[in-house]
């Protein structure tokens, strides 16, 4: 870990400023810590994370495909989903506002990884962060949005100690 990505945790512990993730794993295999993901995801919301909770799932490619097709409609499996919270009257006491979730399909981050060159968790870190932007109001349809969404992308990577993702 990098000692920015390591001042980014400190920080983040101190003032109770991360995210808190919940994880479920609904397939097998290698995936991050559920603090790297709150690292990651912590790291690309700055104070809007603070307090908040984000739901992370893990899914395999035929639900990914569902959910792509369903909401975007790609029937396909795709590598990162983000989903907003549908709006409730009132947070249960004690819990903090729920972000939203981003659903993961494991099996399509590895052929990206591998097609890209890059390693598993590099491209994980880029794509929690990449979908918890998208939770935040970024998006990429007009690329003028694009660019100022790779541009941070890049700026949040970098102070975690990744590459920039943008370049193979």
């Amino acid at each position: 870990m990098s000692a920015r990505a390591q001042r980014v945790r400190a920080a983040a512990a101190a003032t109770g400023a991360g995210v808190r993730v919940e994880v479920q794993r609904r397939v097998p295999g290698w995936s991050p810590t559920r603090r790297e993901l709150s690292d990651w995801a912590s790291a690309a919301l700055g104070r809007v994370a603070a307090g908040r909770e984000l739901g992370v799932c893990v899914v395999g490619a035929a639900e990914s495909a569902r959910l792509n097709a369903r909401y975007r409609g790609r029937d396909q499996p795709t590598n990162v989903l983000s989903f907003a919270p549908a709006p409730l009257p009132r947070a249960a006491p004690g819990a903090g506002a729920l972000l939203g979730e981003l659903v993961i399909c494991p099996r399509v981050l590895r052929q990206e990884a591998r097609a890209q060159d890059k390693t598993l968790r590099a491209h994980w870190a880029h794509l929690v962060v990449h979908g918890a932007l998208h939770l935040a109001g970024y998006d990429h349809v007009r690329a003028a949005d694009a660019r100022r969404m790779e541009r941070r992308e890049i700026a949040v990577l970098r102070s975690l100690g990744f590459a920039n993702p943008y370049r193979s």
